[in-house]
């Protein structure tokens, strides 16, 4: 038995106990010795990801790499491992952003010399602990994450899932955006605790749709969380659920992963929590733990109720669709650059939201292409913005004006990924969103119509937000404000280049994910519609 699954989720496990548990002190040189240390344990990662993402064969079995360890023996819960395409590119997405989550915020958690906004001050213990205990909780998202993408037991899911909100509490909690201003420790407060509220609500409500799962199942011989085993037994109709129990289960189930999405009506911490973060957490959170939720919707809520999907798959739609155009218009109203990347987000969300229900082979492979790609393009253009915002000390969109002039290089990387988040063709989100919108428009016209508003919308707040901050007169606070470093120089190249490789070239992505779309499918009973054409008959070569 392979224990390559294992090995990549307790690597950056192990790597922030021991990160946390390095000598405390505030000199700078212990405090690089925590970075070092932090950033070549995520590297590892990235290596072991990209291993498991080599070692999958396209064309082999739904679930490789399997690993299964006995737990909670009496309740049939194992440690199981196993992946499919999507969760080996989710999982390498997430390995591969860590550590520019990390070169990007490597000052982020520098302690303050006064305890002023709510900072440690580095002579105390907290002070001396800060940057050990932010790198740590860094890496244990990480893991936590990767876990997720890679459980092939229900209640490992769970668990896990659960577990990776405490570290992004303290993420958005304590190592707040110090360009808020003085209110900003009482605001950071408000947005972790509303973070983790809504959150986990959406968590215990899916707990007792595991518990409701398990117990209909053990009552049918089935007493058993494993994945495979639930799925294959409801598509074979040897595990039955009534339509009541089916449709109540999908619900609780939904209601959690629409939660981390976010789908709309249920986002509204999401503006508060990107808003108030560093940079590098916002990127955590939008482009690594809210795609736990997405993912979890192909792998869960389809897999396990295909007769609920489709039931709701209408209405789940119809909140995609508003999702998509409420967050666009909301991120042109925007004031604040955080925010409205934020606002921005949550329309993405909508796109790849749509494509999973829209339950068409071009729709699911486009959504699972657009959690890669919107991964990419919106860390991007979040840390380009945070490198910005960090200069100027202002997260105000009217306090800029004129950077081009001053620091060509930074407006340039903004630009792409300003380009890059309104799907323009050549990178990598217009590729996604158009599978979205052709998968979508086969069986729901009038939504994909309606949805293609979005782009027309993102191409309005996204440049609108450069013409305001990059172009015209420059403005005093930023006359003296410097070029990106190698250091950011270093962050930016590569996801910019992710970002331009995939757009030109997708095929390596999709030739992983679309074996596993084509099973999701199957599983579902759902194949694609057939293509509207005028009917013509022949006879004798002749046209009737």
């Amino acid at each position: 038995m392979s224990v390559l699954l294992t090995t990549t989720c307790v690597v950056p496990a192990a790597g922030a106990v021991l990160t946390a548990a390095l000598p405390a002190g505030s000199s700078e040189a212990r405090r690089r010795t925590t970075k070092t240390v932090a950033l070549t344990v995520s590297a590892v990662t990235v290596a072991l990801a990209a291993l498991v993402a080599v070692r999958f064969d396209p064309h082999g079995a739904r679930y490789q790499l399997t690993e299964s360890y006995s737990w909670i023996r009496s309740f049939g819960i194992t440690f199981s491992l196993g992946v499919d395409g999507i969760g080996a590119v989710l999982a390498l997405l997430t390995a591969v952003l860590v550590p520019m989550v990390m070169l990007a915020s490597w000052h982020d958690a520098d302690p303050a010399p006064t305890a002023a906004d709510g900072a440690a001050d580095p002579d105390t213990f907290e002070g001396r602990r800060r940057t050990q205990a932010f790198f740590a909780l860094i890496l244990a998202v990480e893991a936590m994450v990767i876990v997720s993408f890679y459980a092939t037991d229900v209640f490992l899911f769970y668990v896990f899932f659960e577990a990776m909100l405490i570290p992004m509490y303290f993420l958005i909690g304590g190592f707040g955006d110090r360009a808020g201003g003085p209110e900003s420790a009482r605001q950071r407060s408000y947005a972790a605790v509303k973070f983790l509220l809504y959150n986990l609500l959406g968590g215990l409500v899916m707990l007792a749709a595991v518990i409701g799962l398990y117990v209909i199942a053990q009552e049918q011989g089935f007493g058993t969380f494993d994945l495979p085993t639930l799925t294959g037994a409801i598509a074979d109709g040897s595990l039955k659920l009534s339509g009541t129990a089916q449709n109540a289960l999908f619900l609780g189930f939904f209601f959690a992963f629409a939660v981390k999405a976010p789908l709309w009506p249920l986002h509204t911490w999401l503006p508060n929590a990107m808003g108030e973060a560093t940079a590098g957490t916002a990127v955590l959170i939008t482009a690594v733990v809210d795609k736990v939720g997405t993912f979890a919707m192909l792998r869960f809520c389809l897999g396990l109720f295909p007769d609920a999907s489709k039931t709701f798959a209408p209405a789940i739609l119809v909140l995609s669709l508003v999702g998509i155009v409420y967050g666009a218009l909301l991120a042109v109203g925007q004031k604040d650059i955080k925010r409205l990347v934020a606002y921005a987000s949550i329309s993405h969300f909508g796109f790849i939201i749509m494509g999973i229900f829209a339950m068409t082979s071009q729709g699911q492979s486009g959504a699972t292409l657009y959690m890669v790609n919107h991964g990419l393009s919106t860390a991007a253009w979040m840390l380009v913005a945070g490198f910005l915002i960090s200069r100027r000390g202002s997260r105000l969109i009217a306090d800029y004006g004129g950077v081009q002039k001053v620091a060509p290089v930074l407006a340039g990387t903004f630009l792409i990924g300003s380009l890059a988040t309104l799907s323009l063709p050549g990178l990598a989100p217009f590729v996604s969103e158009f599978l979205v919108l052709v998968g979508t428009f086969t069986r729901y016209p009038a939504i994909g119509i309606v949805a293609t508003f979005g782009i027309v919308l993102a191409a309005l707040y996204a440049l609108l937000l450069y013409q305001r901050t990059m172009t015209g007169p420059v403005k005093e606070g930023v006359r003296a404000m410097p070029d990106l470093k190698v250091r950011e120089l270093a962050v930016v190249a590569p996801l910019v280049a992710l970002t331009v490789l995939l757009g030109v070239y997708p095929r390596p992505l999709t030739d992983l994910v679309n074996p596993s779309v084509d099973a999701t499918l199957s599983q579902i009973h759902r194949t694609d519609p057939a293509p509207a054409h005028p009917v013509a008959a022949t006879s004798g070569g002749e046209q009737k």
